[in-house]
């Protein structure tokens, strides 16, 4: 569990600075080309990260956080496949502003860390809930039932 969390804190991380160079060069405060050379550098480890992790979990049988994570891992794949031929990569500085790319790379990034997040809580209950004893774990419900509610 404790990998997990970790690939997902670096997805996360990834995703935030996504957010942030894209939020930059919509104000105007860098380039388009700097904002796509910053961009494109972390494609790769995100693609090759979210596809290690996914053959990981379906190698583990871990069958439902596999399939939560296959159409985000095949989705990174493609778009990093379907990258037109003469653009610099995924993030292209010529064609970042046409067509409102930018706020559509802005939502991806936003979905994805919304979708990052959901995932990072949820390994984070599944660890505490193998971590702590089972006797730990009935008798929580009732000591939050006698909090008094002042």
């Amino acid at each position: 569990f404790s990998s997990k969390n970790s690939s997902y804190s670096f997805f996360s991380c990834c995703l935030a600075l996504f957010i942030i160079t894209l939020s930059d060069l919509e104000c105007d405060y860098i380039n388009a080309r700097s904002c796509c050379s910053k961009l494109n550098k972390w494609v790769v480890p995100e693609v090759i990260g979210h596809a290690v992790v996914t053959v990981l979990m379906l190698i583990s049988l871990h069958w439902f956080i596999f399939l939560l994570n296959l159409p985000v891992a095949t989705w990174n794949i493609y778009r990093y496949i379907m990258v037109p031929s003469g653009n610099m990569g995924v993030f292209d500085p010529t064609e970042i502003h046409n067509r409102g790319q930018l706020k559509s790379h802005m939502k991806e990034a936003m979905i994805k860390l919304g979708f990052h997040l959901l995932c990072f809580f949820m390994y984070l209950y599944r660890l505490v809930s193998k971590i702590a004893p089972k006797q730990q774990r009935d008798c929580l419900p009732a000591i939050i039932s006698s909090i008094p509610l002042v």
